[in-house]
């Protein structure tokens, strides 16, 4: 128990600290008069775009929930559409709080509401990351295409400025040796306990077979037109989500496409080192929308770049939080320890 609790600290503090530090990292980095453009940005947006922005964050969650729906059908589970949206919004909010546990929660919803077990439902999950993870880097083979020279310098520059402080950094404490250790030692502990215990083995093993079945309902779903057009409106509705923000500030409305693809792939990055991108996702999207706006504004760029990173990240953290405490609310608790023994 207590070492549970620990883990779990450890990963829920590291990831919040280091986000606190690159918040002051993001403000530090500001003279005065940087500040003041920084609050004047803010204060006169547009607002209608990020509105537009936020109806197309809401459009994306209503869609994942909808295809969801295709890879639980074929495993026997009808579940409402609702309970679908609400687990995935519950699971949102929580990967504010502990960084990744946000997919295991998603399960724990819609077990609690419909009696799916955990294991099946997480295997869809882990189907549709993967599918995730190839949309992601088709955006990011678009974008290199598009524009390779500004790639190339962005991803020094971020090198530079995270890289060389952080992981590279000589005479600092050996961390990657520690996480080497544990990771050895975790596979060692398993081992011992697979072969010895058949207790867990059992368990195991039908744990695997669970997840191996959601894994693969993506190819059974029966539907494969329906869960593609879903997955392109939900990147296609991400990708609108953070351009249309652009607009709503006049020095960033020219920036170009091949930027602005950029920005949305530093954002992604930025999520996945803290806790819901909090301070990486505003500082590495900043640091891309300031690239590109030193040559017509040299003085403001890093100010209305940083403004635009906060002002995409919040927008969207604020509506995600809201909508996730709704979801907590209203999601049923219809199904119970009792309904699955008289099953």
């Amino acid at each position: 128990m207590i070492k549970k609790t620990v883990l779990t600290l450890v990963k829920t503090v590291l990831p919040l600290l280091l986000g606190i530090y690159l918040i002051w990292v993001f403000f530090s980095g500001m003279d005065p008069r940087a500040k003041e453009l920084f609050y004047k940005a803010l204060a006169e947006a547009n607002y209608f775009w990020i509105f537009l922005s936020l109806l197309l964050g809401f459009i994306a969650y209503l869609s994942r929930a909808w295809r969801w729906g295709f890879v639980l059908e074929p495993l026997g589970y009808k579940t409402p559409f609702w309970h679908r949206y609400h687990a995935i919004l519950i699971g949102y909010i929580v990967n504010l709080t502990i960084p990744r546990a946000g997919e295991a929660s998603r399960s724990a919803m819609l077990y609690r509401s419909d009696g799916v077990p955990f294991s099946s439902s997480f295997g869809t999950i882990i189907a549709e990351r993967a599918v995730d993870l190839v949309m992601l880097g088709l955006v990011a083979l678009m974008t290199a295409l598009m524009g390779w020279g500004d790639f190339m310098t962005i991803k020094q520059q971020i090198q530079d400025q995270f890289g060389d402080a952080v992981l590279n950094k000589q005479g600092g404490f050996p961390w990657k040796y520690v996480i080497y250790g544990l990771i050895i030692l975790a596979g060692v502990g398993f081992a011992y306990l697979f072969i010895f215990k058949e207790t867990f083995r059992s368990k195991f093993q039908n744990f695997a077979k669970g997840v191996l079945q959601g894994v693969f309902s993506i190819f059974t779903c029966g539907k494969p037109f329906s869960y593609s057009f879903h997955t392109l409106l939900i990147w296609t509705s991400y990708i609108l989500m953070f351009a249309l923000p652009f607009y709503s500030l006049e020095q960033t409305s020219s920036v170009p496409i091949a930027g602005i693809l950029l920005g949305f792939i530093a954002g992604s990055l930025g999520i996945m080192f803290t806790n819901g991108g909090i301070g990486t996702y505003p500082l590495l999207v900043g640091l891309v929308v300031t690239f590109y706006l030193q040559k017509d504004y040299p003085e403001d760029a890093k100010a209305v770049g940083n403004a635009l990173g906060v002002l995409i990240w919040a927008t969207q953290t604020i509506l995600m939080i809201l909508l996730g405490l709704i979801s907590l609310w209203l999601l049923p608790k219809n199904y119970s320890k009792e309904n699955e023994d008289a099953h």
